[in-house]
């Protein structure tokens, strides 16, 4: 029986056992995962690359026959075992969590309670195969020296242990609940999600929430573990998965042995040199080398890496497998290459930069990836590098977000988001890879190499593992290497797209594309609009007292937007307190309209063109007055837009309902779906702001349009498209013509319009 046979190392034992062992039958433990059953996951399986050598060889009618009358499978998870068959021979064990720094529970949950859950259920059966549980090198902990091939020696009783790690979950989602960590998760949440709206404010803090959970649980697996001698949860909880069976099933008189695996890497021979599934320990290291994003790492350049190739590691597994011990009398094999044939780190980094620079990453702005040289300095020095590189980027970001949205602080922005994301690669390493480059410990495995010399010698070039024979040079330039970093190279190496034309929008009469106003459509915002207004408006003697009463109030204004959108358009809106509102529509129509007419973007006018050419019903969404926004009317089939509240013809200064901003725009615009039977999955939305958000992820395409700092980071991430539309005009607004198509509306000059006049609303 074989458990965690989906795994990288559970895949080998599977193929080589099918390959090399014709008569052995097998049962496979394996979890259904989602729609997928246990034997729909295996079927799957079977055709990784892994198995490809075998296919060929026997071909498919044996592949089908190993289905029927080799493999069985119970549909399991580790937690809670479904009955075992009680026919078994032998169990090998090698399920357990794949990461080095999950939360406290989750490992222990796996590793430990995993373990527990199997050896009850074998013991309940009432049979009495050898055990073979598979653990690792590193559960002898940070210790100096040479390990031996024995029972650890420590008074960490597992089950305290685990009740403990369980409690942690319980105490920590208890802590994350308090008034000071739920005020900072708020705060936090409104510095990035202010301006989107309050509910965005709420799922944010709650991320933030659920993250702190995530990280405190993590943080207390890595310290518990390094206050008992472990350098991490993972070797932590594999130390108390082997105290379980040694004392569930070699404790109650049944044969145990224990493999202790170093760090599992490619295949140096089968299935075939450099088969590995997905990246292991050292690789993500030695692909961000190549990247050229370790300028320098906390390893010391001496100490052993002990690095063992998986093909190795599986024949050790089934000679351990085919010579159980003496029951109750557990043995224990060290599958590692540091005692007899060490590999250092200096000599990895050596190779590793001997590899790069013959066989550098290509690069679009540079050509190649230089790869950086190393010369260890330690890790105080380097964690002092790290730490103010991280503060410097961290002001770096927080001040472009301040700034303008322009092509530059977008660049910089851009910058600043790769720099991010690779100190954050860095310090993870740093934290995760640290006290196995540090190491000073050796794994004596005579006990192993004892047991391959006992292999017949015409049998060892099948099923031997002699680490001895590993030529590093070789294996590392010609085999792991290359493997590790082939898809990388096909990625790197594909041709850029050839730049082509946009291609028409699909034709959909259900789907609506819905237009922001200010920043998106027009190149202007709603202060530039006031001052046109006003100032047409006012004898050229008080435009200074004007213009020095708006740039007074700026400051307030810049706050309040940074606050809210709609709590900055209710205060400047204030201003429009004792307007006449037919003096302000006949001075629109006679004079303003015009001048606000230049400020549309052209870009944009083709895009709505764009739209109702594709049968796309045009909306525009503001949440601008409407007087102020007749000029605009004729472009789009339908027009919603805000009002001010008026008293005998003339405005208070307030509007008459809420803003149309942020999340009640998204509100408004569900509710325009529903009632419209509107498509929204193939609708798109046009915005500038962050504080667009909300309403530009309810549609399938949403389209970024010259946004500001934080949309530009959001859009980035979320991969969607983004413009650079033009904020220049030509000076006549007659030339606005060649861009517009349909009947001409009349005012002081004459702009054609895209359609018959909208049907204009309000947003209740």
């Amino acid at each position: 029986m074989l458990t965690g046979a989906t795994g990288f190392v559970g895949q080998a034992i599977l193929e080589k056992l099918l390959a090399d062992y014709p008569t052995t039958r097998m049962t496979l433990l394996i979890r259904p995962k989602g729609s997928l059953t246990g034997e729909a996951r295996l079927k799957s399986l079977l055709r990784k690359p892994v198995f490809s050598k075998w296919r060929e060889r026997v071909g498919q009618e044996e592949v089908d026959r190993a289905m029927t009358e080799r493999i069985s499978v119970i549909e399991s998870s580790m937690g809670s075992v479904a009955g075992l068959p009680a026919d078994l021979d032998v169990l090998i064990h090698s399920a357990s969590t794949v990461s080095f720094d999950p939360p406290i529970d989750e490992a222990f949950k796996t590793n430990v309670g995993g373990a527990v859950g199997l050896y009850e259920a074998l013991l309940a059966t009432g049979s009495d195969p050898h055990v073979v549980h598979v653990s690792t090198a590193y559960v002898g902990g940070i210790n100096k020296g040479t390990a031996v091939e024995a029972s650890l020696k420590h008074s960490i009783q597992w089950r305290d242990e685990m009740a403990a790690a369980l409690a942690a979950r319980v105490t920590v989602e208890a802590s994350s609940r308090r008034p000071e960590v739920l005020r900072k998760m708020i705060a936090d949440a409104k510095l990035d999600n202010g301006k989107v709206g309050p509910h965005a404010v709420a799922v944010a803090a709650e991320i933030g929430r659920t993250e702190w959970v995530t990280k405190r649980l993590v943080d207390y697996g890595r310290t518990r573990a390094q206050s008992v001698g472990w350098a991490d949860v993972y070797a932590l909880t594999k130390s108390m998965s082997e105290r379980v069976a040694e004392e569930l099933w070699a404790g109650n008189g049944h044969r145990l042995s224990v493999v202790r695996p170093a760090i599992i890497e490619s295949a140096l021979k089968h299935p075939f040199p450099g088969w590995i599934d997905g990246f292991k320990v050292a690789d993500p290291l030695i692909i961000a080398y190549g990247r050229g994003l370790v300028p320098e790492f906390p390893g010391l350049p001496d100490s052993i890496l002990d690095i063992i190739p998986v093909d190795i590691v599986v024949n050790a597994t089934l000679a351990v497998a085919a010579n159980p011990p003496a029951p109750a009398d557990p043995k224990y094999f060290h599958l590692s290459s540091g005692g007899r044939n060490p590999l250092t780190f200096r000599e990895i980094y050596e190779n590793v930069l001997k590899y790069f620079r013959a066989n550098p990453i290509p690069d679009e702005q540079r050509g190649h990836i230089r790869t950086p040289y190393w010369d260890f300095p330690g890790a105080r020095a380097i964690a002092r590098s790290l730490r103010t590189g991280e503060r410097a980027n961290k002001l770096l970001q927080r001040t472009l977000l301040r700034l303008p949205s322009t092509q530059t602080t977008r660049s910089f922005m851009r910058q600043a988001s790769a720099r991010q994301t690779d100190l954050e690669l860095l310090r993870a390493y740093s934290d995760l890879y640290q006290n196995y480059t540090q190491a000073e410990i050796i794994y004596d495995d005579s006990r192993t190499a004892e047991l391959n010399e006992q292999l017949p010698q015409d049998a060892r070039q099948t099923f031997g593992f002699d680490a001895t024979e590993i030529d590093w040079d070789h294996y590392l330039q010609e085999v792991h290497f290359p493997a590790v970093t082939t898809l990388m190279r096909t990625f790197s190496s594909r041709p850029r797209a050839k730049v082509q034309a946009p291609k028409p929008l699909p034709e959909n009469p259900e789907a609506v594309a819905f237009f922001d106003l200010e920043g998106t459509v027009l190149a202007s915002n709603i202060v530039e609009q006031y001052l046109w207004v006003r100032l047409a408006s006012l004898d050229r003697a008080k435009w200074p007292q004007e213009l020095a009463n708006l740039f007074g109030s700026l400051p307030r204004y810049l706050a309040a937007d940074r606050r809210d959108r709609g709590e900055f358009i209710r205060t400047f809106y204030r201003r429009y307190e004792g307007v006449d509102e037919q003096a302000l529509r006949d001075l629109i129509h006679d004079t303003v309209g015009d001048v606000l007419l230049q400020r549309i973007r052209p870009e944009a006018v083709r895009q709505i063109r764009k739209h109702r050419e594709a049968g796309h019903r045009t909306v525009l969404v503001t949440g601008a007055i409407d007087v102020l926004v007749e000029p605009f009317v004729t472009l789009f089939d339908e027009v919603v837009s805000s009002h001010m509240h008026s008293k005998d013809g003339i405005w208070t200064g307030h509007l008459s309902k809420p803003p149309l901003v942020d999340e009640a725009r998204a509100a408004w615009l569900r509710l325009y779906g529903t009632r419209e039977g509107v498509d929204l999955s193939k609708s798109y939305a046009y915005g500038d702001s962050i504080a667009d958000r909300s309403w530009l992820e309810l549609v399938g395409n949403p389209q970024a349009v010259n946004p500001d700092a934080a949309l530009f980071q959001h859009a980035t991430q979320k991969h969607w498209r983004i413009h650079q539309w033009s904020d220049h005009n030509h000076s006549r607004i007659d030339t606005l013509g060649e861009l517009l198509r349909g009947d001409t509306v009349q005012r002081t000059s004459s702009i054609p319009a895209l359609g018959p006049s909208p049907k204009e609303t309000t947003h209740e």
